[in-house]
């Protein structure tokens, strides 16, 4: 997916050399630190200054419903991106998007079964079950190719074009987004997230009505 647009990308800065920017995420809770594979529910992105053309992926990328969860949890995916929601779980789920402009809502389906859906502006979509209120995900919509989720350790590694400007940011569903424009290749980068919000936050069916009776499923 993420080839093409590199490969775009590295043209509309004059050339291909590469820069690498590297760093580590840790989370904390109440001032006390979480464990280190938490981070892993972070994305690190990179805005450069100037605008790019990018074409849109052609490979589907696959968000899963697995034990009442939306796995993974946070994906970051290209503007222009197609993502399959697959239902693995012996019971009913329907993903959905709260109406705006992030809106869409693949329907009701069992297991073994797949819906798709095109995103085609950039920003956050929450993704939601219309069958289970505790089920959450997070697709990050983003306008550029340079993104990455860390790693267990929370450790995280983007490759840049040599020379490039721009901002750096590291969103979490539960922190305030973390942004610097001024980034020193040099030495890694530490990023310190407090986190702050409620894992599931506040929010009603794809009817705009409470969950009631649904919140358990069925």
């Amino acid at each position: 997916m993420r080839i093409a647009a590199l490969a775009l990308a590295g043209l509309a800065f004059g050339g291909v050399d590469a820069a690498t920017l590297q760093g580590r995420v840790s989370l904390s809770l109440d001032g006390k630190p979480l464990r280190a594979e938490e981070a892993r529910e972070a994305v690190v992105y990179f805005r450069p200054n100037r605008p790019l053309v990018l074409q849109a992926p052609v490979d589907v990328v696959e968000m899963k419903m697995e034990r009442k969860q939306f796995l993974p949890r946070a994906l970051p995916v290209l503007q222009g991106s197609t993502v399959r929601f697959t239902n693995f779980d012996p019971i009913l789920h329907n993903a959905f998007a709260p109406p705006g402009p992030q809106h869409f809502d693949v329907g009701l389906y069992g297991k073994g079964e797949a819906r798709e859906h095109r995103f085609d502006r950039a920003g956050l979509v929450r993704v939601y079950c219309n069958v289970h209120h505790d089920m959450v995900g997070h697709i990050l919509v983003l306008d550029s190719p340079y993104f990455v989720r860390p790693d267990a350790t929370g450790q995280f590694r983007l490759e840049l074009p040599d020379g490039a400007q721009g901002e750096l940011f590291v969103w979490h569903e539960r922190a305030r987004l973390w942004r610097r424009k001024s980034v020193d290749l040099s030495e890694p980068t530490a990023v310190e997230l407090d986190l702050s919000r409620p894992r599931v936050p506040p929010h009603m069916n794809k009817f705009g009505k409470p969950y009631g009776g649904q919140r358990s499923g069925y």
